[in-house]
């Protein structure tokens, strides 16, 4: 992980993933004082709020941290400017192909930036363009997917890509032995999301949590894209009777497209909010039959609510077992 920390700038190469409503500074700050590195989740948060939110996180953590941003969001280089101001030393731009002039305005401001790569090609180009890290994520991870499985991503690029370049992977990633192998296929790091979202310190309701402990990989579930005019990003949430309304949401949305009351670019924005509205009705009010339980198929793994420094120490314990296994050298205590 010796790569991924020089770059992150935290003590081991584990970033979490950001979840909205989820990511936010009590668990974003937990985990960078744990020695592995937060992500704030933007999501559709307005520049004021990104602000408050940034600054209540450095309050909480002298360690670096990151913030995600959504590059269809209307304000983006306003939120950009944001984390400029506060001096964030990382910016992930997830949501689709960043675009022009963001990525420069994120170096301009000292920040690195890290991009999903759904493809090698996307990948290079992404990279070419000044991307200074990749994040591929398989379709395995909770929230917004793609099409391709993490083993499929990993072996598609890490062998092109990672000698030069720093590339984390992620989606369904639940334990320290899948950690050690994707090192050893040259990974700089990796990041997680659903093993961090029933944390003691995550303020995620305690029906959201329960509805996770009794959850299996089964149950955590792709939607469906009922209009292919309409192009929506599958979501992987636990099955209810939130993912069969937005079955009916997608239909709403379509008939505006059809009838020229929004355009695409809105059309898309109105389900981003949808699924915003929807996590935190699960997140924060405990709605766990409306609202949206994202989770990834790791879910199966995730038994307890625990510190997050439980957390990475158990994954790292995982990780060296299996590398001193392999190399039959003894583990490192963690």
């Amino acid at each position: 992980m010796a790569r991924g920390c020089e770059f992150l700038g935290s003590e081991t190469a584990i970033l979490c993933g950001a979840m909205s409503w989820v990511s936010e500074r009590n668990l974003v700050s937990a985990i960078s004082n744990a020695g592995g590195f937060g992500v704030i989740a933007c999501g559709a948060m307005t520049p004021a709020l990104l602000d408050a939110e940034i600054a209540a996180t450095k309050a909480l953590t002298a360690k670096p941290f990151g913030v995600n941003l959504i590059t269809m969001h209307p304000q983006l280089f306003d939120l950009i400017a944001v984390c400029a101001r506060h001096g964030v030393t990382h910016v992930v731009l997830a949501g689709g192909i960043p675009p022009k002039g963001s990525v420069e305005a994120i170096a301009a401001g000292g920040a690195k930036v890290i991009c999903f790569a759904p493809t090698l090609a996307l990948g290079r180009k992404l990279l070419r363009s000044g991307a200074d890290a990749l994040v591929i994520e398989g379709m395995e991870a909770g929230g917004h997917i793609g099409p391709v499985s993490t083993s499929v991503l990993a072996q598609e690029i890490l062998p092109s890509l990672a000698d030069e370049h720093l590339v984390f992977v992620a989606g369904g990633i639940g334990r320290g032995e899948a950690i050690a192998g994707y090192l050893e296929m040259g990974a700089a790091g990796v990041q997680l999301g659903t093993r961090f979202a029933c944390a003691s310190e995550s303020i995620a309701h305690p029906a959201f949590k329960k509805a996770f402990f009794r959850a299996s990989a089964r149950d955590a579930t792709a939607s469906v894209q009922v209009d292919p005019r309409l192009p929506v990003i599958p979501v992987r949430a636990l099955k209810n009777k939130g993912t069969e309304a937005f079955t009916a949401k997608q239909i709403e949305v379509a008939r505006k497209l059809d009838s020229g009351e929004v355009d695409m670019g809105a059309a898309q924005l109105e389900i981003e909010h949808y699924w915003a509205g929807a996590l935190r009705r699960a997140v924060i009010d405990g709605d766990v039959e409306n609202g949206s339980i994202m989770a990834g198929q790791s879910v199966g793994m995730v038994a307890k609510e625990e510190p997050v420094a439980d957390i990475i120490a158990a994954l790292l314990a995982e990780c060296e077992g299996a590398l001193s296994a392999r190399t039959g050298t003894p583990a490192v205590a963690a």
